[in-house]
């Protein structure tokens, strides 16, 4: 998530990236503190069951990024849906604020793997922890439900 505004929406995408089997990775500034009320009650205790990384900014995180990393940015203005895509395990998924998505810079970074969910035209987009469970669960799909039961 860059620079995520909302904790309760961050809190929601915890217990999903618990109980899909996935990291969830921050990339601040944050809108809120991760010590939140909001964070641990849409959390609940599924923290512990996933990996929380913290990250200053977009250049710290993309300093940590494994080499061989795919990174798909999720957009409302991308041509290609998320079923289109082809996943495989250890890619990454980017999701941009509530109020701005993700700035130009990694959307340029991600020219080749943008993705959208489809949706009725008047709708503006989806709730941030709506899409992060489509896109990831389409992708655990895609790579047979690895782990998960």
């Amino acid at each position: 998530m860059h620079q995520p505004e909302i904790p309760q929406n961050a809190g929601a995408i915890v217990r999903t990236c618990a109980a899909a089997g996935a990291q969830l990775h921050l990339v601040g500034p944050l809108g809120f503190r991760l010590d939140a009320a909001g964070v641990r009650r849409a959390g609940m205790d599924y923290r512990e069951w996933t990996t929380v990384q913290r990250w200053n900014d977009w250049n710290h995180f993309q300093c940590h990024l494994p080499g061989n990393a795919r990174l798909f940015a999720a957009t409302t203005k991308a041509a290609q849906r998320h079923v289109e895509a082809v996943f495989q395990a250890g890619d990454w998924f980017v999701f941009g604020s509530e109020g701005s998505g993700l700035p130009p810079e990694i959307l340029t970074a991600c020219i080749d793997r943008q993705l959208r969910i489809p949706m009725d035209p008047r709708a503006r987009s989806l709730n941030l922890a709506q899409s992060v469970a489509v896109i990831l669960y389409e992708a655990a799909r895609q790579i047979g439900f690895r782990g998960l039961l």
